[in-house]
């Protein structure tokens, strides 16, 4: 079992930056491939990134490739997601989410979810 909790959403001015944590509870944390996802109003839900179990492999949706980093510190259980050059079509509420086997961009592959955090970008 793993709970998740995500933290550091807000309000952003165009272009800014802001980082996003996603503590779990549980010993098998080190065990789980880690994702974010997204879902703005009105829209699917949909991958932002993911990290293998190690860190040593991430993945990245096309729209944040180059402006996100996704990040992991296994000792803290901790998951991270930076976020540069946030644009206004990033505003959405951000979900972390475990996954039992390699990093997926489909959310059914995913076990565990946080209760997400909202990130709204202003113009």
């Amino acid at each position: 079992q793993v709970q998740l909790v995500e933290s550091g959403g807000g309000l952003v001015q165009a272009g800014g930056s802001l980082r996003l944590s996603c503590a779990a509870s549980g010993r098998t944390f080190s065990s789980y491939a880690m994702g974010w996802f997204r879902q703005a109003p009105g829209k699917e839900r949909e991958f932002v990134a993911a990290i293998s179990w190690s860190g040593g492999s991430t993945y990245y949706a096309d729209s944040v490739k180059g402006r996100f980093t996704i990040s992991r510190d296994n000792a803290k259980n901790t998951v991270y997601l930076q976020m540069n050059s946030l644009k206004p079509e990033d505003t959405a509420v951000y979900y972390c989410a475990a996954d039992p086997l390699d990093p997926g961009y489909r959310g059914y592959e995913y076990d565990y979810w946080g209760q997400g955090t909202q990130v709204t970008v202003s113009s």
